[in-house]
């Protein structure tokens, strides 16, 4: 997740659509609050590991 927004950033930055810029933020935020909770030992979703 972490890995896709940031590709959707590069691309909404180089083509200038915004609306992938934002999504590209929330899916890395998203990405590194669960990479985040996981590393802490807390099941996500039913999983002891995100990745």
């Amino acid at each position: 997740m972490i890995a896709l927004g940031i590709i959707l950033l590069v691309v909404g930055f180089l083509t200038g659509l915004s609306i992938l810029w934002t999504i590209g933020i929330i899916l890395l935020v998203v990405g590194a609050v669960l990479w985040l909770l996981g590393s802490m030992g807390h099941a996500v979703a039913g999983r002891r590991h995100y990745w």
